[in-house]
């Protein structure tokens, strides 16, 4: 990943920052092309305040990606490799997974100091599939996860009461490129419980499960791999989802490489 960022080359029209909040979502995100067509695709998305007025980098480059995505498993061969691994395909074996493909993957950051927070959201309503239940994020710590550099909050239970909001895309031609249904419920700070892990843990993201992580402001960085499947055997994916198979990437089967 180092090389990668040392070597990407974002027009700085393109120079997207990436963040939860519904309101930014709708400004950033969803209105840029870059964002709804990189599932397909490597690209790179920058945490708020790393670039001048005029779109130079005024922090060094390596300290400020919040994340790449969408599609490290399909054209990184060692993603590529760590996603099919026999271990990963043991555990959804295990689950009980029969057909899983790969929808996503992205190395996620949380630069020290800056590291944006990632408000309480449930993937589900940005991977929506009916019925619902059929999507899971593996998650792997490559450093320590902690409380303080912003490891994730869950809240036990949650992913038994469905979903209440969903991204989707709006009509062809239409502005913005994608907007929110529902609304995100309010959510009782009390109920979450953080769940730190070791270098080397992986973590499993039920796809109703309501999960969080704060902002980083600590010394120490957290960066992550991860990835999500679907559970394709008798589901829908909703056409709806900004996130879209295409003809140059349908989605993989994880029990192939």
């Amino acid at each position: 990943m180092v090389e990668m960022v040392d070597g990407m080359d974002v027009p700085k029209h393109c120079r997207t920052t990436f963040s939860t909040y519904q309101d930014e979502q709708l400004r950033t995100q969803g209105n840029k092309d870059y964002f709804i067509t990189s599932g397909d695709k490597i690209r790179f998305f920058f945490e708020k305040g790393v670039f001048d007025d005029k779109g130079e980098f005024i922090v060094p480059k390596n300290r400020s990606v919040n994340k790449v995505g969408h599609a490290l498993h399909a054209y990184e061969p060692l993603y590529e490799k760590v996603t099919h691994s026999p271990r990963v395909q043991g555990i959804a074996k295990r689950l009980g997974l029969v057909n899983p493909v790969i929808l996503q993957s992205m190395y996620i950051f949380k630069q020290p100091g800056i590291g944006g927070e990632v408000t309480a959201h449930q993937d589900a309503t940005f991977l929506y599939t009916e019925p619902l239940g059929r999507v899971m994020g593996l998650w792997f710590a490559l450093e320590d996860a902690t409380v303080n550099n912003g490891c994730l909050w869950f809240i036990p239970g949650s992913h038994k009461s469905g979903i209440s909001r969903r991204m989707v895309r709006t009509p062809p031609g239409t502005f913005p490129l994608t907007d929110f249904t529902g609304r995100e419920q309010d959510y009782d700070d009390e109920k979450f419980v953080s769940a730190p892990v070791k270098k080397g843990g992986v973590v499993l993201i039920h796809g109703e499960v309501v999960h969080r992580s704060a902002q980083n402001t600590s010394e120490n960085s957290r960066h992550v791999y991860t990835f999500h499947i679907m559970e394709s055997q008798d589901t829908r994916w909703s056409p709806d989802n900004w996130l879209q198979p295409t003809e140059e990437l349908p989605f993989p089967p994880l029990y192939t490489q």
